[in-house]
């Protein structure tokens, strides 16, 4: 078996579903607390709204008939094993997404795994050798075969992100909500195009 694949199976019956990972990020604000590591005033607040713009995003979020006849053509048994975080802005919009790709095919078994508990995880799928969350492992461990990977953001996005580093060396708080702008005005149609297309991929 892989090596990647090895680190996921060990640690694979330490992950969520869906319901557990929204159910916990909501536990521990009410505690106020932040997933991770860092308990910082910064991180509980960027969990906070996490939180709120992933409910939104549930409610919001609608596949298009053809992602829907896509998705639903896709036969092969696959784990979709999330790397993520509640704090995160990125994994906001793309974990409900996600979990409506996975809902639309039975053949999809969709978990989540939180990133500082599980760094051995997190270090085998590094993004530019950086531990960027989100990060979407599709795999089937039976058949030992790691399908794709995705994250942290989608094509749109990674590509504004890569100009506005190149050309101002970093990430500016105004950069910041310009991203969110995207992620809004886009609706989400990027990332699910983006994962369709990689889940075509697996036939």
């Amino acid at each position: 078996m892989e090596p990647k694949l090895s680190i996921i199976k060990q640690y694979l019956s330490d992950a969520m579903s869906y319901s557990e990972y929204k159910n916990l990020v909501k536990q521990l604000l009410d505690e106020g607390k932040a997933t991770g590591h860092n308990q910082s005033e910064l991180y509980l607040n960027y969990s906070k709204l996490g939180f709120s713009r992933m409910k939104r995003w549930e409610k919001t979020f609608k596949l298009d008939q053809t992602q829907i006849e896509a998705i639903k053509s896709i036969s092969t048994p696959q784990t979709w094993l999330v790397i993520s975080e509640g704090w995160c802005g990125d994994a906001a919009p793309a974990l409900p997404i996600m979990k409506k790709i996975a809902e639309t095919n039975d053949h999809i078994d969709f978990k989540v795994i939180l990133r500082d508990d599980f760094p051995e995880v997190i270090d085998a799928f590094l993004t530019n050798g950086g531990k960027s969350i989100p990060k979407l492992i599709s795999f089937n461990l039976d058949k030992g075969e790691l399908y794709f990977t995705w994250g942290p953001r989608p094509s749109t996005a990674t590509q504004m992100v890569e100009d506005e580093k190149k050309n101002e060396g970093q990430l500016s708080a105004e950069f910041k909500e310009k991203l969110q702008h995207w992620y809004n005005t886009d609706k989400g149609k990027t990332t699910a195009n983006d994962l369709v297309d990689l889940l075509k991929s697996t036939t």
